[in-house]
């Protein structure tokens, strides 16, 4: 627990010193139209993004999902850094399971009996950063500005380490006792000894959640797993709690259940304030062309509205006490003070809400839920239907906001419904350019659509933040459409000025677009992705490959 506090203590105050330089860089560029001297490259820091943080584990691929079909795959490789970090932990739990062990001078009993305490400890240990790692309402994301997809690895290689070290606690009894007295009267102990049945009942749980939890069977079945593995934690947790009873461990497990609690406590609380009973949050969702539909919250306790927000939604009518994550696209509501009180109508249409009561979703429809939510709205009268939801957030707000702020150029990359993730962040630095807030003075769309249609998901949130002087000499977009098309009959923003938004058949040329905006860059460019995860690696290579010509920062996101 010491090293892993200690570790947290190093990452924290490396994420806090990258805030301040931040903060420090967008103050210092306000007035700065150049920005020179932060678009010099930092050579270390450049090399460690090269060959450790941004690097995946072998060549290229980190996101695009590892397949055995089309229809199963077997997830992700992490980068070298988060193998790294896996390695580290393996090797600690290793070394703490091993240590001060007198392997020469014990007796084969009092060895195993060691053994078989100290895997135990460990073991029961460790459930305390597995459940921490777990939750949503962590409190590690905002304080190291480590996004939850981070971890949500660690917690997974976490339980399998658990489960093994479970398994040999096991294995240092039975062995030596069926060495002993044979295996059946190892069998006749289990069964005469509550103490034991308790134990051999916990480690049962916690392989059958180790053996549901592949990749292949979260993707294909999500909800049935979450629920399952919910339940069996909390039975084995409860096995656990009478195994231990009056043993040192025990505090452990109390730590434990203590923090999954509290976290569980916060999430309900949350769900009930944001409206819930007699004024409940409802949705309107709309059937939308391009396969996708169009949710829109009205929140009867709203929330203050940030980009890189995301929520998890649930509608009982659709899917019961069944929450699923998606990012944010726009909030209307009340206006910023500062915008409530300025008199200046170029601002019309850059107004920023400061409190999100009305909040709007792009969904994709996909299998399970989206598809039953798809479903039930273009069934109905216009392809719009108003129902009861239950929200469980925001998340995520505020980690990737300062920090895009602070850029002179920031690269933007969309694919499909990735828009979503990217159309509150063209609005807030927009928003700041007009203003003088924020440190951009270029800032490019890249979005690559299928259908020409699916243009028309933004279309109004769009015009909006054109309508606003100034947009066009900071914003600028590139569309790319894959599918076959004629591109010039395609109409979209046409009293936007000419050159600003660019469409284009094909797939774009990543390598080509982030090495021109390195060479043309103001200040530090950031480039942030949301897209499939192919599409996400081929931005990051392409990061990888001008890092040293000037300073850039990339940044993805998974939700869409």
């Amino acid at each position: 627990m010491l090293v892993l506090g200690g570790l947290a203590t190093l990452i924290f105050l490396w994420a806090t010193y990258f805030r301040l330089m931040r903060y420090i860089r967008r103050i210092l560029s306000l007035n700065d139209k150049q920005q020179s001297y932060f678009a010099r490259p930092h050579h270390l820091l450049a090399s460690l993004r090269v060959h450790l943080l941004d690097a995946p584990l072998f060549s290229k691929r980190h996101k695009a999902e590892l397949r055995l079909s089309r229809a199963v795959n077997v997830g992700t490789l992490p980068t070298r850094f988060e193998a790294l970090l896996i390695a580290a932990l393996l090797s600690m739990n290793i070394v703490m399971c091993v240590v001060a062990i007198p392997f020469d001078d014990a007796s084969k009993d009092s060895l195993a009996g060691r053994m078989r305490h100290r895997f135990g400890v460990v073991a029961v240990a460790n459930l305390v950063p597995l459940v921490l790692l777990s939750g949503r309402n962590n409190p590690l994301i905002p304080l190291l500005a480590i996004p939850s997809d981070t971890f949500n690895l660690f917690h997974r290689w976490l339980g399998r380490i658990v489960v093994l070290e479970g398994l040999a606690h096991v294995f240092a009894w039975c062995i030596p006792k069926a060495a002993e007295v044979g295996w059946d009267g190892v069998g006749t102990a289990l069964r005469e000894s509550t103490f034991l049945k308790n134990g051999l009942v916990t480690i049962c749980l916690f392989t059958a959640l180790l053996l549901h939890s592949p990749s292949p069977i979260r993707h294909a079945f999500y909800e049935t797993f979450a629920h399952i593995h919910l339940v069996l934690a909390a039975v084995a947790f409860a096995f656990l709690w009478m195994h231990l009873r009056g043993r040192h461990a025990h505090s452990y497990l109390v730590a434990a259940i203590t923090i999954w609690s509290f976290e569980r406590t916060v999430r309900l609380s949350r769900i009930l304030y944001r409206g819930w009973g007699v004024n409940p949050t409802t949705a309107t969702v709309e059937a939308i062309p391009g396969d996708a539909v169009k949710v829109t919250l009205r929140i009867p306790q709203p929330w203050a509205a940030a980009p890189g927000q995301h929520i998890f939604l649930c509608v009982p009518s659709i899917g019961w006490w069944t929450f699923h994550p998606f990012s944010v696209c726009w909030t209307d509501g009340q206006v910023k003070d500062n915008d409530m009180d300025s008199d200046d109508e170029e601002n019309h249409g850059m107004t920023l809400p400061r409190r999100a009561e009305t909040v709007n979703l792009l969904i994709r429809r996909r299998r399970g839920f989206t598809d039953k939510l798809f479903q039930r709205a273009r069934k109905a009268m216009d392809c719009r239907l108003t129902m009861v939801a239950c929200v469980d957030g925001p998340y995520g707000e505020g980690m990737v906001t300062n920090t895009m702020e602070s850029y002179g150029t920031v690269l933007l990359f969309a694919a499909g419904i990735g828009i979503t993730h990217q159309m509150p962040f063209i609005r807030h630095l927009v928003h700041g350019y007009v203003t003088g807030i924020a440190a951009v003075r270029r800032l490019e769309l890249v979005w690559v659509i299928r259908s020409p249609e699916h243009l028309d998901w933004v279309r109004d949130w769009m015009e909006k933040i054109f309508e606003a002087a100034g947009s066009a000499e900071v914003l600028s977009m590139r569309i790319f459409v894959t599918s076959p098309c004629d591109i010039k009959e395609i109409r979209w923003l046409e009293d936007v000025p000419a050159g600003i938004v660019k469409i284009r058949g094909g797939r774009p040329d990543v390598d080509l677009i982030v090495s021109k905006a390195s060479e043309r860059q103001i200040g530090a460019m950031g480039v942030l992705v949301c897209g499939t995860g192919s599409f996400s690696d081929d931005v990051r290579a392409a990061c990888r490959k001008v890092q040293g010509r000037s300073q850039v920062e990339f940044m993805e996101e998974s939700f869409g």
